[in-house]
């Protein structure tokens, strides 16, 4: 459905592929289980943006609609942006940008990402019913910090898809949730378009194209979720298509 090419450092460990398996078997089961899954689901992820249009999180980077077997490499500009959103069905939540008070980005550190999670995810879910949501992040330190946990099982108590949460997150598994399957590459192919030439042009063009996203889609995105899991499962807990290797 979405031609986004995701670019990893590190394949599959052997150990990966059953994690993964158990991981996209129980989002089926869930999907069976409860009514409307996708629509209680909220999966979550930061990207740097860098002026120079480069778009990556750590270990990964992240295309647009170009090729990325023909593009040479670029040195990557020191000017960037560190974004975080949430996707639901019917919105994108953000986005935050992790900033100091200069407007520089700053590294995500447990502290800041929990300030991110008491200031504007939490609140912003409120009006859902938290009890409803099942909440996703991968395994990055901030995100699975003894406090960061402690606060997203006490917002999302038996609801937490993460390492070390009720659902464990598959490692090195960019091609089973949103942000990474989609939103990164959908940004990229279009916040550049008109070659941002500050920070501050950047970061509108991306709350811009972020307003631009139909619920149509992301009601597809994220049922892309789910069709996602059984494809894995039906490669043995491969990794899907639009996940390709440097070379």
């Amino acid at each position: 459905m979405f031609p986004y090419k995701t670019q990893m450092a590190h394949q599959l460990l052997p150990a990966d592929h059953r994690t993964r398996l158990d991981y996209c078997q129980r989002v089926i089961n869930l999907n069976l289980e409860e009514d409307d899954f996708p629509s209680k689901l909220v999966m979550s992820d930061e990207a740097h943006f860098h002026l120079s249009g480069h778009v990556n999180k750590q270990n990964t980077r992240f295309w647009g609609t170009d090729n990325p077997r023909i593009i040479q490499e670029t040195p990557l500009h020191p000017l960037k942006v560190t974004v975080w959103c949430g996707i639901c069905v019917d919105r994108v939540i953000g986005p935050y940008f992790f900033e100091d008070a200069g407007g520089n980005a700053i590294t995500v550190t447990g502290e800041c990402y929990r300030t991110m999670l008491r200031e504007f995810l939490i609140p912003s879910l409120d009006e859902l019913g938290l009890e409803h949501i099942w909440f996703q992040q991968d395994g990055a330190t901030a995100h699975t910090a003894r406090d960061t946990m402690d606060l997203v099982r006490d917002a999302f108590p038996s609801r937490v898809i993460s390492r070390f949460g009720d659902l464990p997150w598959p490692a090195r598994s960019p091609d089973l949730t949103s942000p990474d399957f989609f939103l990164w590459g959908f940004l990229k192919s279009r916040v550049y378009v008109n070659k941002p030439q500050t920070l501050a042009a950047l970061k509108e063009n991306i709350r811009q194209e972020i307003t631009n996203i139909s619920q149509e889609v992301l009601r597809q995105v994220m049922q892309n979720v789910i069709n996602r899991a059984q494809m894995c499962i039906n490669s043995g807990g491969h990794h899907l298509k639009d996940i390709i290797f440097k070379s």
